[in-house]
């Protein structure tokens, strides 16, 4: 038999590695100085570029796709090319996905800030950006499915399956929901609106959860663990099960972000009933992986490679029981909006893709520089402190959800609400803030020992850019099934078979779900006193967009008799057809903000805006003191209704043409309101007799745009106005 001499290519992994590092320390830093802003709102006053609405889609992304992003792509050239004992399939196609993938996220780093964003949960990036995505993916894809074609192994490893399955349900997630039209270099709407753009949205996050930060990790399970304890996976069998039933019902349980919501409640339901069954693959990985290390306990309790990943599967266990239980409608209607979901989602984040990733860097850098790992009780040292840093940053996040559960919910015996005001609630969670930056603190410092540890090792060995390696070449055989060959063993030598086979299985839920509440009408009913937002309301939804608000305020109230009492009418599927993109939020830091239109005067947004202690004493939302001092941007108004008409917004030529008389006019209105009010007239006479020529007149100032907006949430429908036949149920 032939053997062959080839080389590993192990600068592509350091460089992803390297990479791992670097943006690990940004995006914990970014999310510890977020931390800290909820106790110290006014920490960057005046700086909008650095304030929270801007900053915490940047801590995700970073989290997400450059600590995590990079963590993958390392693990994945490691070790698919000693699976596959091959080179990767094309160097060229290697650097491409490595300096593009550095090129988006530093376009990331830049943008976000900057207040380019789409709004959409962990798709905030616009649409050059995710351009470059989906070239940069396909690339990988491509050097992926190469190297599997030219290996000299003929069985695809379990890694190996994930891996593909990644590929393409990334692609489709990410194209799908990207689908948006450009009003200008790094602005657009998405094709979707309101329920559907909804429902799209939380298709693509719940399974970027899943295929991004699920998948490809699993499958650095199954290659790692055995590698670090030295021991084969426990059972075979139990992976295949895991693989398929795992990637073909993930994708059906996205909708369970939107129970009680306007989405249908068919499709609720099916996200319900997907996700409870979710538990039994998820849990049968998580013991696949555990009992891996069946006679290895000796060595986890010394070796800290080992802790790492041991507490990393157990995280992914715990994850994923409290995902299932968190989409049953009782237990989701206590936890939605309140921060035990960020406490899930940080158990998920910290222990499974944080530790695992520890735990692949401390083993893989030794062996990539040709050396011991410095200081294994460093290690040890970063395992506790990341470990207390984990339990000290969830556990009070969890007190605080239900807290704010309890209180949202609390009735006095004449019918009216216990805790009436909405700060009374953050004001009692505030010692929970200040333990969770205390846990985020303690889990940084575990990082940074890390950054220096990787420095010491590296500094003491020498690195191995090409690694030479020899194997068997690949033998012929029959393309049909061998006698006694099972229907599995064969697809592991078929590729291309098993990628397609793994994009149906994914692709079933997404069009049972998505096609009939986009083609059929019935699912999103219209109600004729809904109209579209008014050119100033439409510049104002954009600074809204702009400035992230949606990540502290929802605008969905649901059905309960809490949220009616205190936000007013629950919201209808209908109110949102003009929503591009939909605005529902995650998360209430602060108070639903659907039905805010009149509730409050103008000189109120605007002294909230200026200074929101002083409107709403401990307050811990931050100033926006630019949107005072900005003049509104008004040279795409025009554009930005032809867009929406292509949308199916129904704004008519005239209503363009007049656009800009329109929003002088809106503006005008909203300034005479705020002249009523004496303190603000003399102040504003202040303001114009110290700007001289450069003066902006109020009507023309961004805060006017988001005034109109805000004054207008809401306000289309009376509640005798609704359909007789619509459901009045209060839950």
């Amino acid at each position: 038999m032939e053997v062959q001499q080839f080389y590993y290519d192990n600068k592509i992994v350091r460089n992803f590695l390297y990479a791992t590092i670097l943006w690990g320390v940004v995006g914990m830093i970014v999310g510890l100085l977020l931390a800290f802003m909820f106790l110290f709102p006014n920490l960057t006053d005046g700086i909008s570029w650095l304030s929270f609405g801007r900053l915490r889609p940047l801590h995700t992304n970073a989290v997400i796709f450059a600590f995590v992003g990079n963590a993958i792509f390392a693990g994945v050239y490691y070790s698919t090319q000693r699976l596959l004992k091959a080179r990767m399939y094309s160097d060229a196609l290697s650097k491409l996905n490595f300096w593009g993938w550095q090129l988006i996220i530093v376009a990331a780093a830049i943008t976000l800030p900057l207040g380019y964003s789409t709004s959409k949960e962990y798709a905030e990036l616009e649409w050059p950006i995710d351009i470059a995505i989906a070239i940069v993916w396909v690339a990988f894809g491509a050097n992926l499915i190469g190297t599997m074609i030219k290996r000299r192994q003929r069985h695809l490893y379990v890694a190996l399956w994930f891996y593909l399955a990644t590929f393409v349900t990334v692609a489709v997630l990410h194209i799908f929901n990207s689908l948006e039209l450009p009003v200008s270099g790094f602005k657009s709407y998405s094709v979707y609106a309101g329920v559907q753009d909804a429902l799209v949205q939380w298709w693509y996050g719940h399974n970027a959860v899943a295929f991004f930060l699920t998948t490809p990790f699993l499958g650095l399970m199954y290659y790692f663990v055995p590698k670090a304890a030295n021991r084969p996976v426990y059972s075979y069998r139990l992976s295949i099960i895991h693989f398929w039933s795992l990637i073909f019902i993930y994708i059906w349980a996205g909708p369970h972000h939107l129970l009680y919501s306007a989405l249908p409640e068919w499709a609720q339901n099916l996200g319900v009933a997907f996700s409870v069954m979710l538990l039994m693959p998820s849990w049968g990985g998580m013991i696949n992986g555990l009992l891996t290390l069946r006679g290895a306990w000796d060595k986890v309790r010394t070796d800290p490679v080992l802790k790492f990943m041991v507490v990393a599967i157990t995280g992914y266990g715990m994850a994923t029981f409290e995902g299932p239980m968190l989409s049953l409608k009782n237990v989701n209607a206590i936890g939605h909006f309140t921060d035990w979901i960020i406490a899930h989602v940080h158990v998920g984040a910290l222990a499974w893709n944080g530790f695992l990733a520890f735990g692949m860097i401390y083993w893989l850098v030794p062996r990539l520089v040709k050396s011991k790992l410095f200081s294994t009780g460093l290690a040890n040292f970063h395992f506790w402190i990341g470990t207390l840093g984990i339990i000290m940053y969830a556990l009070p996040l969890y007190v605080a959800g239900f807290t704010q559960a309890s209180m949202w919910k609390q009735f006095n015996p004449d019918g009216t609400l216990v805790y009436g005001n909405f700060l009374e609630t953050v004001t009692e969670i505030m010692p929970m803030y200040w333990m969770r930056a205390i846990g985020g603190t303690l889990y940084l410092t575990g990082m940074l020992v890390l950054v220096y540890n990787v420095i010491q090792t590296i500094r003491q060995g020498s690195a191995v850019t090409d690694e030479l390696a020899e194997a068997p070449a690949l033998q012929r055989v029959s393309k049909r099934r061998i006698a006694g060959e099972g229907w599995h063993t064969w697809l592991e030598r078929k590729p291309i078979k098993l990628t397609i086979f793994a994009t149906i299985a994914i692709l079933i839920g997404g069009i049972v779900q998505i096609v009939p509440t986009i083609m059929v009408k019935s699912n999103i009913p219209t109600i004729s006193s809904v109209k579209p937002y008014t050119p100033l309301e439409l510049e104002g939804r954009d600074i809204y967009i702009r400035e992230g608000c949606v990540g502290c305020h929802s605008q969905m109230v649901r059905p309960f008799r809490s949220e009616v009492e205190r936000y007013g009418e629950y919201s209808k599927a209908g109110e949102y057809v003009y929503d591009h993109p939909f605005l529902w939020g995650s998360k209430r830091t602060g108070p639903d903000l659907h039905r805010i239109g009149g509730k409050y005067s103008d000189n109120w947004h605007l002294n909230h805006m200026y200074d929101p202690q002083s409107t709403s004493s401990g307050s811990i939302m931050p100033a926006y003191q630019w949107l005072i001092k900005n003049e509104l941007d008004k040279s795409n108004t025009e554009t930005k209704l032809r867009t929406m008409v292509k949308l199916g917004v129904p704004y008519t030529e005239e209503d363009i043409a007049n656009a800009q008389e329109h929003m002088l006019e809106q503006g005008t209105q909203i300034e005479k309101n705020l002249y009523s009010d004496p303190d603000f007239a003399e102040s504003y006479e202040a303001d114009k007799a110290a700007g001289g020529e450069d003066f902006i007149e109020m009507r023309n100032r961004e805060i006017v745009a988001v005034i109109a907006y805000l004054q207008r949430l809401g306000t289309d429908i009376k509640v005798q106005d609704l359909d007789e036949n619509a459901s009045t149920n209060i839950n």
